[in-house]
């Protein structure tokens, strides 16, 4: 599924705006990732959002 393991961020639903301010669906997905993260000293392999990943390795 589409979601961040970290922040739980998914996919939103909205409307794509026309010049004649039609409104259509559309979907904004999130940026995400599989990372390779340490984890209580074992790899583990995630799917991250890149705002998660940022965040992680500005804290190590």
């Amino acid at each position: 599924m589409a979601k961040c393991e970290k922040c739980g961020k998914t996919t939103v639903f909205g409307h794509n705006r026309s010049f004649s301010n039609r409104a259509t669906k559309r979907t904004f997905r999130p940026n995400l990732q599989r990372v390779t993260v340490l984890e209580n000293g074992r790899k583990v392999r995630k799917v991250l959002c890149a705002k998660c990943i940022r965040t992680m390795v500005k804290i190590s």
